[in-house]
């Protein structure tokens, strides 16, 4: 299949960056590779690119394959980053990316079961070599739980009555695919005139957002990634929805208010896209880029 891959703000991420400057750059989340390719083609020396998903990483290593040894990719949850870089001998960066979103690739490719807009395997894993799927979740959580979830990461003032719809659909048959569970989520939310968002919108992303773990331990590894980041370094996160923007906006001010904490905030409030690129890219549309400078070694 073609997929349409345009990274997100990369002009905003760029200038944040200052990858012109040279020196080891860290790439956490790199997906198909947009921002990589970016950073190498504006004088990034290296690049470490990180990913969970083994497809999108074979896919970016062909991208950037014209990039030689100035690039390594390397299949690892982003919260393991310091472990990438203490085998490389790596003690400070130069400046590092994480963008929170979904990849063009998950979203489109089949059978990743990301969308409800064509019928898929429900299994929802951003590392389809490990965890629990989706399906599995769902089969074997409580009512209760069900609900939690879909309420907290789906901000969903439905969720109890989603829930319950797929407890009681459940146990005539199991949810094994994206059709189905739109199709249950769509008939317990209350039709009330015109929405421009899909009825399974919040609670697709409630799902995904549990099944992969997103925001478990975001505030300690944005914590621990400015750690790592030389003198003059910038780290850039991009946050997709008000949940994982919230946790990065409290955790960049946290560290830069703490004392002794050499940081330096740079956007007093979030950096959002431009017209222009909204109208192009509107998978930009809900982008937020916030980022913080090291001011000294730590």
């Amino acid at each position: 299949m073609t997929i349409h891959h345009e990274p997100v703000m990369t002009r905003e991420v760029l200038a944040f960056l200052q990858p012109e400057k040279g020196g080891v750059f860290l790439d956490c989340t790199v997906g198909l590779g947009g921002h990589a390719r970016a950073m190498l083609e504006a004088g990034a020396t290296r690049v470490i690119g990180l990913d969970r998903d083994p497809a999108a990483l074979a896919l970016a290593s062909q991208a950037l394959a014209g990039f030689g040894d100035r690039v390594e990719l390397v299949h690892s949850d982003y919260r393991s980053f310091e472990s990438v870089l203490d085998a490389r001998g790596i003690r400070a960066i130069d400046g590092a990316l994480a963008d929170l979103g979904m990849s063009s690739y998950q979203l489109e490719a089949e059978g990743r079961g990301f969308s409800f807009q064509r019928e898929d395997p429900l299994d929802m894993r951003m590392d389809t070599t490990a965890g629990p799927t989706a399906a599995d979740l769902l089969s074997g959580a409580s009512e209760s739980e069900i609900a939690d979830v879909i309420y907290q990461f789906g901000e969903e003032r439905f969720s109890r009555r989603v829930a319950r719809a797929i407890v009681e659909n459940r146990e005539t048959a199991a949810i094994r695919t994206t059709g189905q569970l739109a199709a249950i989520v769509r008939h317990a939310i209350p039709r009330r005139g015109f929405s421009r968002i899909d009825p399974a919108t919040r609670t697709f992303q409630a799902l995904r957002i549990w099944v992969n773990r997103e925001l478990e331990g975001l505030d300690d590894f944005l914590g621990r990634l400015a750690r790592r980041l030389s003198t003059g370094a910038r780290m850039v996160v991009l946050t997709f929805h008000s949940l994982e923007d919230r946790i990065a906006k409290h955790a960049l001010r946290a560290l830069a208010q703490r004392e002794g904490t050499p940081l330096r905030i740079l956007t007093k409030k979030p950096v959002v896209p431009q017209n222009d690129e909204v109208d192009r890219n509107p998978r930009a549309r809900s982008a937020k880029l916030r980022a913080v400078e090291c001011l000294i070694d730590q």
